[in-house]
């Protein structure tokens, strides 16, 4: 690790600890030649996750346009800012497990994830998110999304 102080690139170890989510070492150094002392981090590299659409288009994904279509979806309900940051973070978590190793996950699944974890917190914010998702063109696609969604 080279000094931030003098550039040496010859240094000793201090002290190491994880952080308190356990994403990253920090270690405590200081430089052999001046003994300045700082600190560093080290990190695992996550590999990106890609999508794949339903044109065949491939894409990086974008954990933002969650966080935006699931605010639009449940805009005006009675959803609390905990509630709807649980959510979001829900649907990151299951999007990570269904990519796998191969890090790749369909924007199929993303959008059926999504309808999952919300059937379970709001019907309005559900009805809304599968309109768009699912491109609803009519009223009878309303109903009978409405229809399946109470018998489950």
């Amino acid at each position: 690790m080279r000094c931030p102080a003098c550039g040496c690139n010859d240094d000793k170890v201090l002290e190491t600890r994880t952080t308190n989510n356990g994403s990253a070492m920090r270690r405590r150094r200081e430089c052999i030649k001046c003994g300045y002392r700082f600190t560093s981090y080290e990190r695992v590299e996550d590999k990106p996750i890609t999508v794949i659409k339903k044109n065949g288009n491939i894409q990086q994904f974008d954990a933002e346009k969650i966080q935006r279509c699931l605010r639009i979806c449940t805009d005006k309900r009675n959803i609390s800012q905990e509630t709807l940051d649980e959510l979001i973070s829900n649907v990151e978590e299951q999007i990570k497990i269904m990519a796998g190793p191969r890090h790749e996950v369909t924007s199929a699944q993303i959008g059926e994830e999504i309808l999952r974890q919300l059937s379970g917190i709001d019907a309005v914010a559900y009805v809304r998110f599968a309109s768009v998702y699912r491109s609803f063109n009519n009223v009878e696609q309303f109903i009978a999304e409405i229809e399946k969604f109470q018998k489950s």
